[in-house]
């Protein structure tokens, strides 16, 4: 079991004193791994951080006023970390690879480790501090041990709060496959409305048990869903054609009694053909939920880390909705759907830069009174998290006006 001994924090230090024994050390390599799969780092990352380690950053891609040093503490993301230090946060592996032997996995910095930003070569070199103990605070050790991931303690890029909730809320669907999802027929008394704590019945047949899967409860199976309401087109803002289908996130469900057809004997030694619904019990409402709501498996809880890196230089596109009902303008952690997903090259951690959406006007000081197209100016950033085939879900990060539908995103490199 991974572990820290006695103490406030778990560091790398105590995770050395550990190795005494077998069983702890054992515990430790399971941990290594469960970090490296949590935390991944990619080949062009990895390639980035090498050729800044090798002679620093330049002093002018430093932010105007970068600290000289900060104390990492906990709900720090490496995303604000990068921006203390540098221009554009999204540039992360070059504050990585200022400290390359030091910081081998920027995904394993923890609170209390002091970084110290050194600019006497004339490029700036990012080091833990040397206190004696590699940066990180000594502690007193006793005998006594608690358990607690060291993983989980490290700093994430972003804060998962931000974004866990939309992780099993979005989805995007064709009508077809939520059409032949597990549906709600009816609740207890002739409720009309259900919230959390109600008790319903649900199918996943149709007509006699001629078409459809029934809900069961047998070994494999899953017994936990998602409740959604039929889908939303989602349309490009400039051609109209639909891009996917949103499937509006209800709440969440367990299944308690499996469906199944049973034959009652009838009169004349006849049989009945007698048709029973799954039995649900609702554990989870975001909006009430009623007679026709479709039922998708609970999908796997995954660990997720978003690595903050600029977009491909060639990506162009719109905000096809704001996220949420009845509204129109995102603003910042507010999650948005853009018209680009994973055929044009866009996956989770991609930053795009939001312009201002360009304006006609006219030109006064021109006798003609011709009109012009004033250029859209950056308005903010934005992270994409989750991606489809031709959409994809973002967070703003940072923004100065809100983000309207039809706004243009692009890679946040090139100038706008």
């Amino acid at each position: 079991m991974p572990f820290s001994p006695f103490c406030t924090r778990p560091t790398a230090r105590h995770a050395a004193l550990a190795l005494g024994t077998a069983a702890w050390l054992a515990a430790g390599v399971v941990q290594a791994q469960s970090a490296t799969q949590r935390y991944p780092i990619t080949p062009q990352q990895r390639d980035t951080a090498q050729q800044v380690a090798q002679a620093g950053v330049a002093l002018s891609e430093l932010a105007p006023n970068a600290p000289s040093s900060h104390t990492v503490q906990r709900g720090d993301t490496l995303w604000g970390i990068s921006g203390l230090f540098l221009k554009s946060p999204w540039r992360w592996p070059e504050l990585w690879g200022m400290n390359l032997q030091a910081i081998r996995n920027p995904h394993l910095i923890y609170p209390g480790q002091k970084l110290v930003l050194d600019t006497s070569s004339g490029r700036a070199i990012l080091r833990f501090a040397q206190d004696g103990t590699g940066g990180v605070p000594t502690v007193k050790v006793s005998p006594r041990v608690r358990s607690e991931s060291l993983a989980d303690s490290a700093i994430p890029a972003l804060s998962p709060q931000q974004i866990e909730p939309f992780l099993t809320e979005a989805i995007i669907a064709d009508q077809d496959s939520l059409g032949d999802a597990p549906r709600i027929v009816a609740a207890q008394e002739g409720r009309v409305l259900l919230s959390r704590g109600d008790r319903a019945y649900a199918r996943g047949l149709t007509g006699y048990g001629t078409q459809g899967t029934a809900l069961s409860m047998d070994p494999g199976e899953p017994r936990a869903f998602r409740v959604f309401r039929n889908v939303t087109p989602l349309k490009d803002p400039t051609t109209g054609d639909v891009l996917g289908y949103e499937a509006k996130f209800l709440g969440r469900a367990t299944l308690v009694r499996p469906e199944e057809m049973r034959e009652t004997p009838g009169s004349g030694g006849k049989s009945t053909l007698e048709l029973v619904p799954a039995t649900i019990d609702i554990v989870q409402t975001k909006e009430e939920i009623r007679a026709g709501d479709r039922l998708l498996p609970e999908p796997p809880r995954a660990f997720r880390n978003y690595v903050p890196t600029a977009a491909p230089a060639d990506v162009n596109g719109q905000v096809v909705s704001v996220y949420g009902n009845a509204v129109t303008y995102a603003g910042q952690s507010q999650v948005v759907v853009i018209n680009r997903g994973t055929e044009h090259g866009l996956q989770p951690g991609h930053v795009l830069a939001v312009l201002l959406n360009s304006t006609k006007v006219t030109d006064t000081t021109d006798k003609q009174r011709v009109q012009i197209q004033l250029p859209g100016e950056r308005n903010g950033l934005m992270m994409v998290f989750r991606t489809f085939e031709r959409v994809s879900y973002a967070l703003v990060l940072e923004i100065a006006d809100g983000v309207t539908v039809g706004a243009r995103v692009i890679s946040p490199n090139p100038s706008p």
